[in-house]
């Protein structure tokens, strides 16, 4: 059911601005002569500007789970179109399976994430990883330069490549993942034993679908572990919005200042798990 649906099935009277809904605020304590609260037509997010109240349509009124089956049912449909349509793409010609161990990650982690050099100009000095999606298929290649004083740090292929949650198809641990900014973040901690980690590429690589993809891998919760500053602190934030969205229950978890998930020794690590799971 739709947000406007609802709000036609309960008899509320709205008006169209932008992408929301104005209507008269939902809170019973509020005399709300003069429309003050914005519903987002897509997801169901309301908020009241003059008293503050907010909270989900779905929620308010107990269609929650039905706008969740739906969205859950269009993304199964989405995967099926991909699976029956997309070919993937293969490794180059002369690639040769990456077997070092830089930065402390063992050899057998990388193999596990099909690691390979391959000495093209694009490529030449660089880690590069297949990156596949939940059917698969290779999307998308990550090459990672070996030299820190390079740039692009980063090479992706093909660059206009719409990248997933990596891996895309994950275990939880107690029902719940790791979700972290960098490709090294999430190796790293699979390298030292918390192979629940899925990095994002970035965060303004994430969206609601993409955790929706979670869900339906029976995944309950995501512990989000970004960096510690204002900018990472702050998509942390945006992230547990979207992750309300879609069912998942979620919470920041700060390592703080200049803590970077993928420098982490195994102790730490360790320690990291004693806190994400003693309870």
């Amino acid at each position: 059911m739709r947000v406007d649906e609802i709000l036609q099935e309960r008899n509320i009277d709205f008006k169209v601005s932008g992408r929301d809904y104005v209507i008269k605020c939902l809170n019973p304590e509020h005399d709300d002569k003069n429309p003050s609260m914005r519903v987002d037509n897509t997801t169901g997010i309301f908020h009241c500007f003059s008293c503050g109240f907010r909270g989900s349509i779905f929620k308010h009124f107990g269609a929650e789970a039905n706008f969740l089956e739906i969205r859950r049912q269009k993304l199964k449909d989405k995967i099926e179109e991909t699976r029956s349509s997309s070919i993937g793409f293969e490794f180059p010609k002369g690639f040769a399976p990456y077997v070092g161990n830089w930065r402390g990650i063992k050899p057998e982690t990388y193999k596990i994430f099909e690691a390979f050099l391959h000495h093209d100009r694009s490529f030449n000095g660089r880690i590069v990883f297949p990156i596949r999606d939940i059917t698969g298929k290779v999307v998308a290649f990550n090459g990672r330069h070996m030299t820190m004083t390079e740039r692009p740090k980063y090479l992706i292929y093909p660059p206009q490549a719409v990248m997933p949650l990596f891996p895309s198809n994950v275990k939880a641990i107690k029902g719940k993942i790791i979700l972290v900014e960098g490709i090294f973040d999430m190796i790293n901690l699979h390298d030292k034993g918390l192979t629940n980690a899925v990095c994002c590429f970035g965060t303004n690589n994430i969206d609601a679908d993409k955790l929706a993809i979670l869900k339906m891998q029976n995944i309950d919760g995501v512990d989000i572990v970004f960096d510690g500053d204002e900018a990472g602190q702050s998509a942390a934030e945006n992230v547990k919005v979207l992750a309300d969205k879609v069912g998942l229950v979620s919470r920041n978890v700060n390592l703080g200042a200049n803590i970077d998930p993928g420098a982490l020794a195994e102790v730490k690590v360790h320690s990291l798990r004693e806190r994400l799971y003693s309870s």
